[in-house]
Formats: structure tokens, sequence, C-alpha cells
């Protein structure tokens, strides 16, 4: 073994082992924040972890789709709670457990991807609260984020059966098979351009057989709206779901813009929420921030032509753009991969003067500071109740 590889094995370990305490550090701290507030507001662990969509996933692991409303969501996390359960595991308690190594094998594929400093940053991302609970985030990055980093690898039948995976927990799984198909066919920066006739029939047939793969996940996606219609007779059973029970019915992006602002307002909610009106108009806030940050690395994804990653963070953003108004944008964060990609490659700074240096290592902890906080403060939202996004 040469000295070089030896270094960069010694320089993968070391970053495994920062990524590795990164992981604990930060679901220890959320643990303190469930902590304080089981004590402090005299709540049982499954009552601060149990709150919002944990509910409908434990009823649909109770109930099935007894409830058309809760057709909104896909089946794959309560079929785990249910499996749980079987064990005698309290559903909450399973979706902490599923969560905690969901978001350890998400950080490790985001890792091997990008990097130390990307997946040290997934896993303190101002939303890591729905990483830590029943939840599908955890699970989904885990899944969405290996079959990316297969199909870097070429692996591209692996990578088919973990969108697969990934599709039985959300329809964010439709949008990965997607991008995956633009990865296929153009790659994501990283592809030649093969020149000679010779090599480019061998490239149209590569192609082909990498989009074959994908129709495996997409015979999930099928199978499942093929359930809702034989439960309902609908084709649609999953979007009246989304429109009936959450408003998410389509519009222009004028509209759900135009929908979305009176609910940065408090007085929006002080009817509903009393006290907790300027809590929920900060949230929607937070969901503008949200859509503007995912339009700025659509467009940094475009100039590095990343044409795969630009079309995973393009066509989630189009989606959110399109609904009544804007929600669940914050949480959906947690999934643009190349967000933290592009986040580490924007905190490089300077390698010298050693002043400058300095100066860029004080500002990038003031703000790994100041995320820590919003991260704690999302934590204490959700474990209290609070609508989180």
């Amino acid at each position: 073994m040469t000295r070089r590889s030896t270094t960069r094995r010694s320089a993968r370990d070391t970053g495994g082992l920062l990524v590795a305490q990164t992981w604990l550090g930060s679901r220890a701290i959320l643990l303190i924040v469930a902590v304080v507030v089981m004590a402090g507001y005299h709540r049982t662990f499954s009552q601060v972890t149990g709150n919002w969509d944990v509910q409908h996933y434990m009823s649909i692991a109770r109930n099935g789709y007894a409830d058309p409303l809760e057709m909104a969501f896909f089946p794959g996390l309560p079929a785990l709670l249910k499996g749980g359960s079987l064990l005698g595991i309290p559903m909450e308690v399973t979706g902490v457990i599923l969560g905690l190594i969901g978001s350890g094998l998400a950080a490790w594929a985001l890792f091997r991807i990008g990097g130390v400093v990307p997946a040290c940053l997934w896993l303190i991302a101002p939303t890591t609260v729905f990483t830590v609970v029943g939840y599908t985030e955890a699970l989904f990055c885990a899944a969405a984020f290996w079959a990316w980093e297969r199909a870097r690898a070429k692996r591209w039948w692996s990578a088919a059966l973990l969108a697969a995976v990934a599709c039985t927990l959300r329809v964010s799984g439709l949008f990965l098979v997607g991008a995956l198909a633009v990865l296929a066919v153009v790659g994501d920066g990283d592809e030649g351009h093969p020149t000679s006739q010779a090599a480019r029939r061998r490239r149209t047939t590569e192609i082909v057989n990498r989009l074959s793969t994908l129709l495996v996940p997409t015979v999930v996606l099928a199978a499942f709206a093929g359930w809702l219609h034989r439960l309902t007779g609908s084709w649609t059973a999953w979007s009246q779901a989304q429109t009936k029970g959450w408003g998410r019915g389509f519009t222009t992006p004028v509209e759900t813009l135009r929908h979305t602002l009176p609910a940065t307002h408090a007085e929006t909610w002080q009817s509903t929420y009393g006290a907790g009106a300027t809590g929920v108009a900060i949230m929607f806030r937070l969901e503008l921030v949200s859509v503007a940050l995912g339009i700025v690395v659509f467009l940094y994804c475009l100039i590095r032509r990343r044409w795969a990653s630009a079309s995973w963070v393009g066509i989630q953003v189009v989606a959110f753009s399109i609904g009544y108004w804007y929600m669940s944008v914050n949480r959906a964060t947690l999934l643009w991969f190349p967000l933290f990609v592009a986040l580490g490659e924007a905190s490089r700074g300077p390698s010298k003067p050693p002043g400058l240096v300095l100066l860029w290592r004080g500002i990038m902890g003031i703000i790994v500071a100041v995320d820590l906080a919003v991260m704690v403060w999302w934590g204490w939202r959700f474990f209290t109740g609070g609508w989180a996004s």
C-alpha cells in the first residue's frame, strides 16, 4: 500500500468518525430537548414523540386506510410501525428507532456522495427533529441517498431496488425516479461525451439498460395507486386526500404565493392557535425561505452542470409551487442532498493567509452555533405539539 493511499484511507476514516460523532451528538441534543419537555410539561415519551403526522401513520398501522384522508400517506412506514407493535414495541418508540437507524444510513450515504461537511450539515439541519421521530424523512433519505450513491457507482439494479424502497414511503419517490432517469441519460456533471459511432452506440445501449431498471420503483408506485383504486374506485384517491385533508389542490405559482403570504401573519391564525399564532406564522415565513433556497440550489446545480441534481431539487420546488400554498417545504429540504453538497462547497473558504483563515473559521463557527440553536428551537416546537411544518 502506497503512502498516498494510506493517507487517503486515514482521512476517510477520520471523516467517517466525525460524521458518526455528529450523528451521536445531534441525536443526543434532541433527546435532551425531549427530556426537558417531558419534565417541564409532565408528558410521556410517547406524547412528545407522537405529534402531528406520527398519529396518522399509527392510525394506518392500526386500521389500514379506513380514513380516506389518510390515503395521502404511503404505506411503508405504517407497515414498519405495525411490525414493531407485533413485537410489543410502542409505535412511537419504533418510529424513533427507525429514525435513528435511517438518519445514520442517510448520513453515511451523503458522506460517500459529498464528503464529511455535507453529511455533518445534514445531521444538524434545522428540521432534523423529523429524522428522529416517526416521520418518513430519515428512512426515505436513507433509501434515496443510497440509491443515488449506487447509481453514481453504476450499480443500477441496486439503485433501482433502493428507489423502490423509497417509493413505499412517500410520493417523493416519484421525483426520485425522475431524477435518476436524468442521471441515467445525461449524468450529473461527470459524464463524458463519446465521439466515435461505436462509442455512441454503446452509450445508447447503456442508457436503455439503466432506464429499464427504473421500471422496478415505477411498478411500486403503480401498485400503490392500484391498491387505492381497489379501495375507492378512484385513480386519484391520493391527490383527493391531499386536497381535502391538507388543501393541496393544484394552482398556479402566483396563486400559491398569494395564498401563502397571509399565512405569514400571526393575525391569520389568532382565532385557531391563540397565543401560538406567532409560531405558526414564523413557520410559514420559513416555508418561503425554503422555497427560495431550493431555487438557489437549482440554479447552482445548473451552473455547475449537475443536471440530475438540478432536476431532483427543481422538480420538488415546482411541485410545492403549484399547490394551494407552501407547506412542508421546510421538511423537504432534508431530501435535497445537493443543498448540503453546495453548502459544503461554499464553506471551504480561503486556504491562506492565516488571519483570513481564522476569521473564516470563526464565521463558520457562529453560523453552526446559530444553526444548532434553530435545530433546538424546532425540536422544542415539535415536542411541545406546536406546528413545526
